[in-house]
């Protein structure tokens, strides 16, 4: 039985690698959404409409 702590660590580690693979998946699409929802937003402000005239003062010429 002089395999079993060599089990535990290999299982150990493998859990390790899988949680901060998954940990930097999430941060990674974390950021991308940020990024998306700031570029969203540039582009939102850019293509807003000017104002027009008040009415009022174009009839009243």
């Amino acid at each position: 039985m002089t395999h079993v702590p060599f089990l535990i660590a290999a299982y150990a580690v493998f859990v390790l690698v899988l949680g901060s693979d998954a940990l930097g998946s999430w941060l990674r699409v974390r950021r991308a959404r940020t990024q998306a929802l700031r570029r969203q937003q540039r582009l939102q402000a850019r293509t807003r409409p000017q104002p027009l005239p008040a009415l009022d003062t174009e009839l009243g010429r």
